[in-house]
């Protein structure tokens, strides 16, 4: 665990830049595209991709962050970039001895709130995208990698183990070995398969598995707890990771999203309600409902790719929608209330200037 001064001063950092953002935020000329394009070379900092521009909440490096857009930014030509974010996060896990969810702005590696099941797997899909030369590394990587599949592995099972509180795409929320987190163990499990590195994965079928304990014949569970409301990342990772290729479950899942109103007034929603969902203290205290029913634009554009794939014209007009909406804010902002304005509480403000404007750019 971190030490409580990093949790301090970057909770400290973080609300004096939610002050500055409720009252100033920067906004940006030109269309969508024209915005999103400025916002994400101002990520770019010279050595990183910082998850948002030097105005946002999160000038340093999320490495799932940064995994959600490595495809995209690869796409639009940041190759060396991408190389040198992966170099100056790497060398700085090394020096830690262990990957973990987030670098403070000054370069210190650390886990909020705990240690999380998809920072390896990000990390490791990153290196594998890139072309990343990491074989002076294997090392390192190989140790991460026995390391993970000893402390967050049911081995019985294959699965992360349910008894764990672990971060992860819902930091807040406290899971029984979620959909979402077996989707990284198998994406994990997966792109080893082609990497020089070591695999305990190997014995393992995730895409079997993930039918077995979350599917339930029309989306997939949450968790393993398999409650019945509907959850925006169990019904995308499934299919994004590659691990479930079926049409029919993609389209049947994203009909499941579409009834429970996941999709508005945008794509997307983690769930329509936030009843019935344990979170940590921190949401409760700090952050009502930053993790409920609050409308992601990490998980949006990630969402569009897939809707493209069953339903052209919807994906178009939730593009249209986004449009409308970076240009009104001009911006590229984090989080949103449920009825679609800019998410707010007493010690929080969305961030403006995220790094995921990278993934519009590529719908």
């Amino acid at each position: 665990m971190a030490s409580p001064l990093i949790y301090l001063t970057e909770g400290g950092r973080i609300a004096f830049s939610s002050l500055k953002n409720r009252f100033s935020p920067k906004q940006y000329e030109g269309d969508a595209a024209q915005i999103c394009r400025q916002i994400v070379k101002d990520c770019w900092n010279g050595r990183f991709f910082q998850t948002s521009t030097k105005e946002g909440n999160f000038p340093q490096f999320w490495t799932r962050d940064f995994g959600f857009c490595t495809a995209a930014l690869l796409k639009l030509g940041y190759k060396e970039e991408v190389q040198a974010t992966l170099r100056y996060a790497l060398h700085r896990f090394k020096r830690a001895r262990k990957i973990t969810t987030t670098i403070t702005p000054e370069g210190k590696p650390y886990d909020f709130p705990t240690i999380a099941a998809d920072s390896l797997p990000w990390f490791i899909h990153s290196l594998k995208l890139a072309r990343f030369p990491y074989q002076d590394h294997r090392a390192f990587l190989n140790q991460e990698i026995q390391k993970y599949f000893q402390e967050l592995l049911d081995h019985n099972t294959g699965l992360i183990r349910p008894e764990l509180e672990l971060s992860s795409l819902k930091d807040l929320a406290i899971r029984k070995s979620s959909c979402y987190d077996n989707c990284m163990v198998g994406m994990l499990a997966q792109d080893l398969k082609s990497m020089k590195l070591v695999n305990p994965f190997a014995a393992y079928h995730y895409p079997e598995l993930l039918l077995r304990h979350f599917w339930n014949g029309r989306f997939f569970s949450d968790d393993l707890q398999k409650k019945s409301f509907v959850a925006g990342d169990a019904n995308i990772f499934p299919f994004l990771s590659g691990l479930i290729k079926d049409e029919e479950k993609l389209r049947s899942g994203v009909q499941a999203m579409q009834e429970a109103e996941l999709d508005q007034p945008f794509p997307l929603k983690y769930t329509a309600r936030r009843s019935g969902i344990e979170f940590r203290w921190q949401e409760k205290v700090a952050l009502p409902n930053y993790e409920g029913n609050a409308v992601w634009m990490h998980l949006g554009p990630l969402s569009v790719k897939l809707v493209k794939a069953v339903d052209a014209e919807k994906a178009e007009k939730y593009k249209q929608a986004y449009q409308k909406l970076i240009e009104k804010h001009k911006n590229f902002y984090e989080v949103f209330a449920p009825d679609g304005k800019l998410y707010r509480s007493w010690y929080y403000a969305a961030s403006p200037g995220m790094l995921w404007a990278a993934n519009y750019l590529t719908l």
